[in-house]
């Protein structure tokens, strides 16, 4: 659960029913029309099926809950898990990694770690990979396109609905009664507003931010498992790896001088080959 967008969305909400509270409304019932609802959903959604496929459409639900539900990507893990593969790689050889492939609960990391056992060349795995990142990236920008798409029409049909009560306030014009039909009139553009501002547009940006998260986690996945598959030593892939982190997010050691690890590195390597020689 996302508490950001949860408790964004209760405070948002929060704030405007205090404000009307606040400013002493006997009838909290007033902001309440159904016709204007049916307008800005009703329009909003015709528009929506319009402008994209049916089946898209229909995953409104899903990406409206990814917004709110998702899971939380734990890099730090991914690096350690994909080092300590690398680790076993380079003892025991890359076939020894099939042993490990139950342990590797991302499908994006299994996939490319599958594929390594499996001895398909590097260019391959990383061609398959980058298609995989492609694909994830047009279905994530569909989604966000579709619920960005309600927040543009939402306004639009609440002033549509604007429109339609003032003309049948006008074609029935009682000086009693014009300051209830003109709040009537306005309610289809507060419905419009308030759900575009504070639902549709906010939970579109939060998909793009979720995507642009995932995008960097596969990208440094992809990373990761052709350094492994290359042969590169342990501690150049945390390293590599760990560029993808925030610098407040990195392990100090990552600073080490780099001519001391590469020392170090070239001193075992020399070393495994005396003893396999």
């Amino acid at each position: 659960m996302d508490k950001g967008t949860v408790f964004g969305f209760i405070l948002g909400v929060g704030f405007i029913v205090f404000a009307i509270v606040l400013s002493g409304l006997d009838n909290v019932f007033l902001f309440w029309n159904i016709s204007a609802v049916l307008i800005v959903f009703g329009g909003a959604i015709s528009a929506v099926l319009i402008a994209f496929p049916l089946k898209t459409v229909l995953k409104s639900p899903t990406y409206l809950r990814k917004s709110f539900i998702h899971e939380e990507n734990n890099p730090q893990a991914i690096i350690e898990q994909i080092v300590t593969l690398s680790e076993t790689a380079r003892r025991q050889g890359l076939l020894a990694l099939e042993n490990h492939l139950e342990e590797i609960e991302n499908p994006f990391l299994a996939e490319g770690i599958q594929m390594v056992v499996d001895g398909l060349p590097t260019e391959s795995v990383e061609k398959i990979l980058n298609s995989e990142i492609n694909a994830m990236n047009v279905r994530h920008k569909q989604g966000r396109s579709l619920i960005a798409n309600y927040g543009r029409f939402t306004p639009a049909f609440g002033m549509i609905g604007t429109l339609v009560g003032l003309i049948l306030m006008f074609a029935h014009l009682d000086p009693e009664t014009i300051g209830t039909g003109m709040a009537v009139a306005i309610l289809t553009t507060l419905y419009g507003a308030v759900v575009s501002y504070l639902l549709f547009l906010p939970i579109a940006e939060k998909l793009a931010t979720l995507n642009d998260s995932e995008l960097q986690m596969r990208e440094m996945m992809l990373q990761g498992v052709i350094a492994l598959q290359t042969g590169e030593h342990p501690r150049v892939i945390r390293l590599k790896l760990q560029t993808y982190l925030a610098p407040e997010e990195r392990p100090k050691d990552i600073y080490l001088a780099p001519n001391s690890m590469i020392e170090e590195e070239t001193e075992e390597m020399l070393t495994e080959e005396k003893i396999a020689a």
